[in-house]
């Protein structure tokens, strides 16, 4: 006798819009705020919300003191008026570095200035995760944020942290903080998915929510019909980064994808114009 399937477990309320297969509408990231000069500033995300973009991408990285940058890179040098190492300096000798005419952003006043944006915050460093934890308790931002990161191992750690701080059902339960997947768990479901573990991966090895992937990785082409369907079938939305020109986004969407994340927030906001799906605010 066949053993009964497990009874999905309910999606986070941050992808509750974009399920695949219950009518979900696709969702335009605004990539580090779609503003390449002024990047991961408040003025870019505040920029991008007043163009009808609902979701935000966003990267963190921990200061000397432990306060939570909204910054991509390592180092100061490219973006900012800076030089050095974040993690070198603390964030009161922050206070004069500015980014595109623009200051540093700490997380926590993200959450305040946009209470309405929902966040996708990739982990740049292992000790972003437990400051994560700690933010999203603080600031009861449950289900505002989706946390990502490359290492699959910060993840693992911010749900331990969650649970560290007595927040176990928000780590694990059925009203968890939504998680993607870093570079391991999408090669799991790459390479292994056609051989029709991609369930079986989602239940049992990965423990997340969807997918952000890049279309291609090197020589492999990650984002197929094959691959959206399959993710489907294991109920993980597929969100898809970077992409810039209007063919390539109005492709994707006919693959069925679940989102599109962007530096340019016209032409994403054009093209989902033009499908009915704008503005998502």
């Amino acid at each position: 006798m066949r053993a009964p399937r497990p009874t999905p477990r309910p999606a986070p309320a941050y992808l509750a819009d974009s399920l695949p297969g219950r009518a979900g509408r696709p969702l335009g990231f605004a990539h580090r705020g779609a503003g390449n000069e002024r990047e991961n500033s408040l003025a870019a995300f505040q920029s991008a919300c007043d163009a009808g973009f609902a979701y935000l991408e966003l990267d963190v990285r921990t200061t000397k003191d432990g306060v939570l940058v909204v910054f991509h890179d390592e180092t100061l040098d490219r973006v900012t008026t800076g030089r050095g190492r974040i993690s070198d300096v603390t964030w009161e000798q922050l206070h004069s570095v500015t980014v595109g005419g623009e200051p540093l952003l700490r997380f926590a006043d993200l959450l305040t200035a946009l209470p309405e944006a929902r966040l996708n915050v990739d982990l740049k460093d292992r000790a972003a995760a437990p400051a994560m934890a700690h933010l999203l308790a603080e600031h009861e931002a449950w289900d505002r944020v989706l946390v990502a990161s490359f290492h699959d191992s910060r993840r693992r750690l911010f749900r331990r942290s969650l649970t560290a701080l007595g927040h176990a059902e928000r780590a694990h339960g059925p009203h968890r903080i939504a998680t993607s997947g870093g570079a391991a768990a999408i090669a799991a479901l790459v390479l292994l998915g056609p051989l029709g573990l991609t369930g079986w991966l989602r239940r049992h090895a990965l423990d997340i929510d969807c997918v952000q992937v890049p279309i291609r990785h090197g020589r492999i082409r990650v984002v197929t019909a094959d691959f959206v369907r399959r993710c489907h079938a294991a109920g993980l939305p597929v969100h898809v980064w970077v992409v810039d020109e209007a063919e390539e986004i109005e492709r994707l969407l006919d693959l069925g994808v679940d989102g599109v994340m962007t530096d340019r927030a016209d032409v994403l906001a054009e093209v989902f114009t033009r499908r009915g799906l704008w503005p998502q605010r």
